[in-house]
């Protein structure tokens, strides 16, 4: 049975050039770069965790992160200027009564 995906809107602020280029590449390969320092995923909780280790052996105390989870009603209602796409069409993890 495949682990439910939840969508994550990750964004950063950090403050050194090279570890905001390592931060980067690491979070490409979860997601879609969205803006300067956004990024959207559809990511399992094993997939976040891992990603949030994975974060923290890169980032520095001064470096901020936010990492906003989405349920499916939220993104459903997001949507985005001059985007190649609108977010795709998945089954919501769950239902929003």
């Amino acid at each position: 049975m495949a682990e439910l995906r939840r969508w994550y809107l990750i964004t950063y602020d950090i403050r050194d050039p090279r570890r905001w280029r390592k931060v980067h590449a690491l979070l490409k390969g979860y997601g879609e770069w969205l803006q300067l320092s956004v990024f959207r995923c559809s990511l399992t909780d094993r997939d976040r965790e891992k990603l949030r280790w994975e974060l923290s052996r890169r980032m520095d105390a001064v470096d901020t992160l936010l990492v906003i989870g989405l349920c499916g009603g939220c993104v459903e209602r997001v949507r985005a200027i001059n985007a190649k796409e609108d977010w795709p069409e998945e089954p919501a993890p769950f239902k929003v009564l």
